[in-house]
C-alpha cells in the first residue's frame, strides 16, 4: 500500500485497540460485571447506562489510540524517509520554498517577523469533563511509554498493571457536567495547556526549527540568537467574551485577569527556582564578570534588608545569587498570591532584561551551550506568556451596545428635541453617525462614575473600567481587543469609543480621543461580509481610529499601525451554508486587505475557526494555503474551540505538531505572496458562481414551510440545549428562532444525528448546475480543482461531511418528525442533495470519495458498529423524554441519560459542534 504521511499505521491501531480492550475486560471482570466485559466485542442484547457508558469509555482510549499511533507513524516516516517527509511542517517547508528560488537568506530574514496567535475560548463543543479530560491525559502518557522497546518483559507487565488502573479510574469517573461549568471551571481547564502543556511545547518547537534549518543545509549561526526565530503567543476568551453570556461579568473578568497573571508569574517563579539549582558555577573557578557584579549589587540595594540572606548563603556562587534575587522580585508570596512590594518586577520586560544581562554573563564565561539549554527557553516563556499568559480579549455583541447607548441617553436627560428618540438602535445611520461626530468632540460624559445605571449600560461601564484599570497598573499586554460581534455598520464600531470614553478606556489626548485598546469589527454573516470593505474604509478614514492606531503602533513599538478583523466562519455557514461561506470569507478578505493598502495600514486577520468543518476547521496547512494572496503577511490569529483545543493540544507531541503546522504553515504562505500582487485566478468567477447557487439552495430549505419542525424533531437540538456542556446560553437571547440559535448547537445537533448536513448542503447542486449548464467551465474546475487551494479545501472539507454521514440512521432519527408528509418532504430533499454531493465530487476527484479518503474511511468503520447501537439507543430515548415532557412527567435521570449518549456520540464522531 503507498504510505502517505496522511495515513495511519491501521495495523497498529487494531493492535493496540485490541490490548486496551483485553485489559478493560479484565477490569470490568474484576468488578463484577461480565455482561459488561462481554459487551466490548459484541453487541450488547439491551442498551443501559452502564453500557453507554462503556461505549463512552471504549471511544475515549481509541481516539488516544489513533492520537499516538499518528504522532509514531510521523517518527517512523521522518527517520526512514528524512524531516522533510511530512507535509506542513518545517523542512518540508523550507525543501518547497527552496525549490521555489527562496535563498536561506530570504527565510532567515522572514523567521523573526512571523507570529501566531492561537486564542482560546469556552464555546459549549467539550463535552467532556476537565476531570475526564486529565485521566485521558495520563492515559496517553502510559500508552507512549509503552512504545519504548528497552523494557524488560516485568516492566512491560507494570505498566500494563498501570493501565488497568487508569482505565478502572476512568470507569469510576462520572463522564459528564452533572451542573453547568461556570467561567471559573473553563478558566481552569484552560490554565493546563497554558501552564503546563506549551511552556514544553516551545522548547520543542525551536528545536523541531532548528533541526529542520540544518537538515536544510542551512546556516546553524543563523538561527543560533533566539532573536531571530518566530514568536508565539496566546490569547483567551474565557471571562473576556460577553456575548450573549450574562455570567461574564466585570467581577468575572477582573478575576480572570487577576489569575491570568498570577499563573503567568508562577511559571516564571518555577523556573527561576529550577535555574538557580542548576547555577552552581563558583567565582572560585574564573573571573565574574563585572555586570554581573553590579547586578547583584543593583537588585540587593533595591531588595534591601531581604537581599542578605541571598547573599550569604550563596557566597562563592555569584550566578547562583542573581538568580535567587531576581526569583525574590517576582511579586508572588510564598503561597503562590500576588504580593507586589517595591521592588518587585512590575513588567515582563524588566524580567526579560535580567535575564538578558544573565545569558551575557555567562557567554562572557564561554557557557554557551548552558545558556542555550537553560537561559534560552526560559527567555522564549518570558516573551511569549509575558506577566499575563494571555491576552484577555473583550467581545460583545454590537446590539447590546445600543442598549447601552440608549440607557445613557436617558440617564443624561436629554431631551426628545435635541434626539430622534431615546432609542437609539432604532436611528438611522446617517443619525447614529452625526451624533456620534458631535459627541466625540467632547471630553464630557453622559453620567457620573458613580451613578447607578440600567443592566446593559452598567454591565459595559464598570468591564470597561476593570479594562482600564488592569491598562493603569500593568500595561496593555494582558489585554487583546474589543471585539464587536455583528459589526454591521461604522457606528457599531464608533458606538465602542464613546462607551470607552464614559470609562477612560478611551482617552483625551492633545488631538482629540484615543483608544487604548484595538476596536475590532467581527464580520460573520455573508452579508455582513460583503459590506465589510466599505464599513473597514470609513471606519480607518475616522481621526480617532487613525489616533488610537498610531497610538498603538508606538505602544507596541510596531513597523507600521495594524487594524485588526475578525471574520467569522461560524454564523456565515448557518447563514449561507458551507460553500458561500468559505468563498465569501475569502473574498472578504481579499477586499479588506485592499482596503488596508489604501489606507497604508496592515490588516490583521482574526480567523474565528470553529472545530467542524461546517465552522472552519479543517487541516492546518490546508487553511493556510486556502487564504487569499497577502492575507497572512506572516501574522495568523485564530479561535481554538472546545474539544479542537483537547484533541490538538492535551499532550505535548501532538501540541507541538500542531504549533509547528501554524507556524510553518504561516512562514511560507507569507513568502510566496510576497513582493506580489494578488493574482486573479481563472476559477474565481466559477467561484463566485457556485456561491451564490449554493446559498440559494441552502437558503431554500432553511426557509421552506416546515423545516424548522422537521429540524427540531429529526434532530437531538433540544436534548443540546438542556446539557450542560459550557456556561454559556446555547441561544443568544432566548428566542426560539433560527436567528437566535447559536452555530455551535446547530452544527452540533446535525452531527449527533449523523447528518453533518452543514458540512456539505448545496455544494452538490452547484457543481452540478455549473456541470450541466457551463460544462467548459466544469472541466475547467476539475482540471485545477487540487492545485487551486481555495476550492481544494472547500472540497476537502465537504467530503469528509459526505463521508460521515449515514445515510440509513438519518433515517432513523427522522422517523421522530411526527407528521410523516414533511418527515418525508425533507428526507427526500436532503438525501437527493447527499448523493448528488457525492455524485459529484467523485466526478471531479475521478475516484471514489473512500478510496480518496482511506484514512477516515478506515476509523469511521471500527467506529460504526457501536456508533450504530448507540445511536439507536439515542433514538428510542429521546422518544421516551419527548413523550414524557409533554406529559409533564420529565425527570432529571432520563436527561441524564440522554446527556451520557450525547456524549458518548461525540466521542465516536470526535465532533460536536
Amino acid at each position: 500500500m503507498l504510505v502517505t504521511d496522511a495515513s495511519i499505521d491501521v495495523e497498529k491501531v487494531e493492535n493496540d485497540t485490541q490490548f486496551l480492550s483485553d485489559c478493560l475486560r479484565e477490569v470490568l471482570q474484576s468488578l463484577g460485571e461480565p455482561q459488561l466485559a462481554d459487551a466490548i466485542d459484541h453487541e450488547p442484547e439491551t442498551m443501559n447506562r452502564n453500557m453507554v457508558r462503556l461505549f463512552a469509555t471504549y471511544f475515549q482510549w481509541l481516539n488516544l489510540v489513533e492520537e499516538n499511533a499518528t504522532a509514531q507513524h510521523r517518527r517512523r516516516l521522518e527517520t526512514e524517509d528524512g524531516l522533510d517527509r511530512i507535509s506542513g511542517l518545517w523542512a518540508k517547508a523550507f525543501h518547497q520554498l527552496a525549490k521555489e528560488g527562496f535563498s536561506e537568506k530570504d527565510i532567515a530574514t522572514q523567521l523573526p517577523q512571523i507570529r501566531i496567535e492561537p486564542v482560546f475560548t469556552a464555546h459549549p463543543t467539550e463535552a467532556k469533563r476537565a476531570t475526564v479530560l486529565r485521566h485521558l491525559r495520563d492515559m496517553y502518557l502510559l500508552l507512549v511509554k509503552r512504545e519504548n522497546p528497552v523494557w524488560t518483559p516485568q516492566e512491560q507487565q507494570g505498566i500494563r498493571e498501570a493501565i488497568k488502573n487508569q482505565l478502572e479510574i476512568l470507569w469510576r469517573t462520572g463522564e459528564i457536567y452533572l451542573e453547568k461549568p461556570t467561567v471559573s471551571d473553563e478558566l481552569r481547564n484552560m490554565m493546563y495547556y497554558l501552564t503546563y502543556v506549551f511552556p514544553q511545547s516551545l522548547v520543542r518547537v525551536d528545536q523541531r526549527l532548528r533541526d529542520a534549518w540544518n537538515y536544510a543545509g542551512f546556516d546553524p549561526k543563523q538561527l543560533k540568537d533566539h532573536k531571530n526565530l518566530p514568536q508565539i503567543r496566546f490569547g483567551d476568551w474565557v471571562g473576556g467574551d460577553r456575548d450573549g453570556h450574562p455570567f461574564v461579568t466585570s467581577e468575572v473578568t477582573e478575576e480572570t485577569l487577576h489569575e491570568l497573571r498570577r499563573q503567568a508569574l508562577q511559571l516564571h517563579a518555577q523556573d527561576l527556582d529550577q535555574l538557580a539549582a542548576k547555577l552552581s558555577f563558583t567565582d572560585t573557578r574564573g573571573v565574574v564578570p563585572n555586570q554581573l557584579k553590579k547586578k547583584i549589587s543593583e537588585i540587593s540595594e533595591r531588595i534591601g534588608e531581604p537581599s542578605e540572606a541571598f547573599l550569604t548563603r550563596n557566597t562563592n556562587e555569584p550566578w547562583r545569587q542573581l538568580v535567587n534575587l531576581m526569583s525574590h522580585c517576582i511579586p508572588l508570596d510564598i503561597y503562590g498570591n500576588l504580593d507586589e512590594k517595591p521592588y518587585s518586577y512590575q513588567r515582563s520586560a524588566e524580567l526579560l532584561d535580567d535575564l538578558t544581562l544573565l545569558a551575557e554573563t555567562l557567554h562572557e564565561v564561554n557557557a554557551h551551550s548552558v545558556v542555550k539549554s537553560e537561559i534560552e527557553p526560559i527567555i522564549r516563556k518570558v516573551q511569549t506568556f509575558g506577566f499575563h499568559l494571555a491576552s484577555l480579549d473583550i467581545r460583545q455583541n454590537s446590539g447590546f451596545h445600543d442598549k447601552a447607548v440608549s440607557q445613557l441617553l436617558q440617564a443624561a436627560v436629554l431631551t426628545n428635541g435635541d434626539l430622534p428618540s431615546t432609542d437609539y438602535a432604532d436611528w438611522s445611520e446617517e443619525q447614529r453617525i452625526a451624533f456620534l461626530e458631535q459627541e466625540l468632540q467632547s471630553t464630557r460624559p453622559f453620567t457620573q462614575a458613580e451613578a447607578s445605571l440600567p443592566k446593559e449600560a452598567q454591565a459595559v461601564l464598570d468591564c470597561y473600567r476593570v479594562v482600564h484599570q488592569s491598562i493603569q497598573r500593568y500595561g496593555s499586554n494582558g489585554l487583546g481587543a474589543l471585539i464587536i460581534s455583528m459589526t454591521r455598520s461604522v457606528s457599531d464600531l464608533l458606538t465602542v469609543y464613546l462607551l470607552g470614553r464614559e470609562a477612560g478606556l478611551v482617552f483625551w489626548s492633545e488631538d482629540g480621543l484615543v483608544s487604548q485598546l484595538p476596536v475590532v469589527p467581527l464580520f460573520e454573516t455573508i452579508d455582513d461580509l460583503k459590506g465589510s470593505p466599505e464599513i473597514l474604509d470609513k471606519f480607518l478614514q475616522h481621526p480617532i481610529t487613525q489616533r488610537s492606531l498610531a497610538y498603538q503602533q508606538q505602544q507596541n513599538q510596531a513597523s507600521e499601525p495594524v487594524q485588526q478583523v475578525m471574520v467569522g466562519y461560524s454564523d456565515s455557514n448557518k447563514d449561507g451554508g458551507i460553500f458561500a461561506s468559505l468563498w465569501n470569507v475569502n473574498r472578504g478578505q481579499r477586499n479588506l486587505t485592499e482596503v488596508g493598502k489604501k489606507h497604508r495600514v496592515r490588516i490583521r486577520y482574526f480567523h474565528g475557526r470553529g472545530g467542524t468543518v461546517s465552522r472552519g476547521g479543517g487541516p492546518t496547512h490546508r487553511f493556510l494555503e486556502s487564504l487569499p494572496y497577502q492575507s497572512l503577511q506572516g501574522d495568523y490569529r485564530l479561535t481554538e474551540q472546545g474539544e479542537t483545543i483537547a484533541q490538538k493540544y492535551a499532550n505535548l507531541i501532538t501540541s507541538t505538531y500542531h504549533l509547528e503546522l501554524m507556524l510553518a504553515g504561516t512562514t511560507k504562505a507569507t513568502l510566496r505572496q510576497q513582493g506580489t500582487e494578488a493574482p486573479n485566478h481563472p476559477l474565481e468567477p466559477i467561484m463566485d458562481y457556485l456561491s451564490e447557487v449554493s446559498s440559494q439552495y441552502y437558503g431554500k430549505l432553511l426557509k421552506a414551510e416546515g423545516f424548522m419542525d422537521f429540524y427540531s424533531q429529526a434532530t437531538p437540538i433540544d436534548v443540546i440545549e438542556a446539557s450542560r456542556i459550557g456556561s454559556r446560553p446555547a441561544r443568544r437571547t432566548g428566542q426560539r428562532t433560527l436567528n437566535d440559535l447559536r452555530a455551535i448547537p446547530w452544527v452540533f445537533s446535525w452531527s449527533q444525528a449523523r447528518f453533518f448536513l452543514t458540512a456539505w448542503y448545496g455544494v452538490g447542486t452547484a457543481l452540478e448546475q455549473l456541470q450541466n449548464e457551463r460544462p467548459e467551465d466544469f472541466a475547467l474546475l476539475k482540471k485545477q480543482a487540487i492545485s487551486y487551494a481555495p476550492l481544494r479545501y472547500i472540497l476537502t472539507n465537504s467530503s469528509s461531511g459526505v463521508l460521515i454521514a449515514d445515510e440509513s440512521i438519518m433515517h432513523e432519527y427522522a422517523a421522530l418528525v411526527e407528521d410523516s408528509d414533511l418527515r418525508e418532504r425533507f428526507m427526500k430533499q436532503i438525501l437527493a442533495e447527499l448523493n448528488r454531493t457525492r455524485k459529484v465530487i467523485e466526478t471531479i476527484y475521478g475516484s471514489s470519495i473512500q478510496e480518496r479518503r482511506p484514512r477516515i474511511t478506515k476509523m469511521i468503520a471500527m467506529r460504526q458498529p457501536k456508533l450504530a447501537t448507540l445511536h439507536r439507543h439515542q433514538i428510542s430515548q429521546i422518544r421516551t423524554w419527548r413523550n414524557d415532557k409533554a406529559s409533564g412527567n420529565s425527570d432529571e435521570a432520563t436527561l441524564l441519560d440522554l446527556l451520557l449518549t450525547v456524549n458518548a456520540i461525540s466521542g465516536g464522531i470526535r465532533a460536536t459542534g
